[in-house]
Formats: C-alpha cells, structure tokens, sequence
C-alpha cells in the first residue's frame, strides 16, 4: 500500500494537479476498502468449500482465522491458497491503477497508462538514498 501510494503521489505531483494529497488519501482509502472487500469474499468462498451454513445468524470473526485452510489437497489447494492470499491486495492495486489513469492523470485505459510510472517510482526511491560527497 505505501508504494501503491508512493505511485499516485508521484502521478499528482507529475501532472502538478490540484489537491494532490487529497487524491493521495482517496486512493489509499480505496485500496484499503477494496482489500477488506476482498478479504471477506475469500472468507465466504472458504466457509463455502467447508460446507459452513452462511446464514442470518452467521457471524465470523476476522480473529478466527485458524480454521481457514481449504479441505483441497494437492497442487489445487496450494493454488487456491495462493489466489486467496494475494487476490485482496491485488484487486486494490487495480482499483488505484484504474483511478490514477482515469481520474489523475485523464488518459485512456491501456496497459501502458495503467502501469506505467512504476519503474520510474523505483528509480526514484533508489536515487533517494544516495548521498552526496
């Protein structure tokens, strides 16, 4: 999420649109409520898997997470375990790529203006810790 915030950051100040850091918040926010999103669709589709009855008395907690292993055994399992994990904070960087392009920097979605800057912000963080002599 910090780089993720980094990357806007340096798109605002790019562009030198107005109100920077409010679109630097927005966007942390979304990529926050967008991985919570996530994370509880992940706990409905285990609960799912496990045969859990889902119903108006259901209530899981987030401390619980225990007993989240899906019953898959073999190379599907270790597949789905991975999706699970990294799905939430995958979808949140989605979501600020899609309003970095759209909204920030007013360009068209492709690839290219979805993704790019990245490499130029490493650089940049890279460059930051050298010092002078």
């Amino acid at each position: 999420m910090i780089l993720t915030a980094i990357w806007v950051y340096q798109a605002v100040l790019k562009i030198k649109k107005p109100h920077g850091l409010f679109w630097v918040a927005g966007c942390a926010a979304l990529f926050f409520a967008v991985q919570w999103i996530f994370v509880q669709l992940n706990i409905v589709i285990i609960d799912t898997y496990q045969g859990d009855d889902i119903g108006a008395e259901y209530d899981r907690s987030l401390g619980s997470v225990g007993d989240r292993a899906t019953n898959e055994k073999g190379t599907g399992g270790i597949f789905l375990n991975i999706l699970y994990e990294l799905l939430p904070p995958l979808a949140g960087f989605l979501s600020v790529a899609l309003v970095r392009a759209k909204f920030i920097l007013n360009e068209s979605l492709t690839v290219a203006t979805l993704f790019g800057g990245i490499k130029e912000m490493f650089v940049s963080i890279k460059d930051s810790f050298k010092t002078s002599e």
